[in-house]
């Protein structure tokens, strides 16, 4: 019973919630659940009730976190009534806001460092790219060296994404404060994307069961 009764007040959500900001101001490998719980005020007993190991821990919160993710971003291609440059502007948006509001979950998920801990995030990551590389390639299709540009434009506007996420995570900045600056951005990545031939594409369905 006083097992139980531990469980129900330090749910799972808490132990993510908390564990994340720890592994990012600590590092995987100087915490172990009993430095996790200690932190936490509770025993390690309290964790392993959850969580049988630490890396089962870290890989929850990379897969909660991931799933949010692209949950958000399949809902913004849903929702969009054309596809083209508009919609590649509302994704990059929606993913810049995502790292700016959420730090600790976008370090986790792009920036650790530990080769071995990248095995927990690297599927993951793709998923993300190929959603966007899905939206891209629908744009590049049918110009001159499309085949090239289906992987080299999702990659570059990808990883400057990725560059002006870090940069504003490193200096503290919120969404809010760096909004203005992320629209200008990302139009700038996008000016050699528009063009009368297809800076609009009708009809969202040809894209959904492609990001399903």
């Amino acid at each position: 019973m006083a097992r139980k009764a531990v469980a129900q007040e330090l749910s799972r959500e808490r132990i993510l919630l908390e564990a994340r900001e720890l592994f990012v101001t600590c590092g995987y490998r100087a915490l172990t659940m009993r430095s996790i719980a200690k932190a936490m005020g509770y025993s390690h007993g309290a964790l392993y009730y959850h969580f049988k190991e630490k890396a089962e821990l870290f890989n929850a919160l990379i897969m909660q976190d991931f799933s949010d993710l692209l949950q958000r971003q399949r809902q913004t291609i849903v929702e969009s009534a054309v596809l083209g440059v508009p919609l590649l502007q509302k994704l990059m948006m929606e993913f810049i806001q995502f790292g700016l509001d959420n730090p600790h979950h976008y370090e986790i998920m792009f920036m650790i460092r530990d080769e071995e801990l990248r095995q927990y995030s690297r599927s993951e990551q793709a998923k993300c790219f190929d959603l966007f590389s899905t939206v891209v390639r629908q744009i590049v299709a049918g110009q001159p060296d499309s085949a090239e540009q289906a992987y080299r434009i999702p990659w570059n506007l990808f990883m400057s994404m990725h560059g002006f996420i870090s940069y504003s995570i490193h200096y503290g900045q919120t969404f809010e404060e760096m909004e203005r600056m992320a629209e200008e951005h990302v139009e700038m990545l996008c000016t050699n994307l528009l063009s009368s031939n297809f800076s609009e594409l009708p009809a969202v369905s040809r894209l959904s069961h492609e990001t399903a």
